[in-house]
């Protein structure tokens, strides 16, 4: 399965903590670590500094406490901590998904499991409140959209139009229809 990865699997760029100046990448590839960092320095002693680089093997990356200090404190402990899960070889493949094919996938769940799904991460509560989302479970559950509830779910959203009940939809789409006919009377 590691196959199917590509040869980056991570990499992230930031700067190092207040008062520094100095930018720092980190790329993680199949085989090896790769810590870079750019001293950024008004200080004449600086202003000649070249940029350095470290490449270590997923192995001795785990045992390096100084490198390993070093991304914690620029970065932080969950960079650090994602960083030793992929030289560990845990790879968290669902993180790779895109968003339009994980929608797709959450459509078919029952609400419970939806509900549930989205205390999972900030992710999945992102996309279990996407109208994207609920566009297609509306979709899914009427046998037809007419236009005016396409309008209707347009203006009021379509996870507020799936959990509104059907009285007050018709009620809904009767004063859209009287909205729209007082407003051809005006013209």
């Amino acid at each position: 399965m590691a196959s199917w990865l590509p040869e980056t699997l991570f990499e992230i760029v930031g700067q190092g903590p207040a008062p520094s100046k100095d930018y720092y990448q980190i790329l993680v590839k199949r085989s090896q670590v790769i810590f870079r960092w750019w001293k950024i320095s008004l200080r004449s002693e600086h202003r000649s500094a070249q940029p350095g680089e470290v490449k270590e093997t997923h192995e001795d990356f785990l045992e390096n406490s100084h490198l390993q200090v070093q991304i914690a404190l620029i970065f932080g402990e969950r960079v650090l901590d994602y960083i030793f899960n992929l030289c560990e070889g845990k790879f968290d493949f669902l993180e790779r998904l895109s968003d339009n094919l994980l929608l797709s996938i959450i459509s078919y769940l029952d609400l419970e499991d939806i509900a549930r799904l989205s205390q999972t991460s900030r992710r999945f509560a992102k996309l279990c409140m996407c109208e994207k989302l609920w566009e297609q479970i509306v979709k899914s559950s009427c046998d037809t959209i007419t236009p005016d509830m396409q309008a209707l779910a347009e203006d009021m959203g379509w996870r507020k139009m799936f959990f509104t009940n059907k009285l007050q939809l018709q009620q809904q789409l009767c004063k859209g229809k009287q909205n729209h006919g007082n407003h051809i009377e005006k013209e």
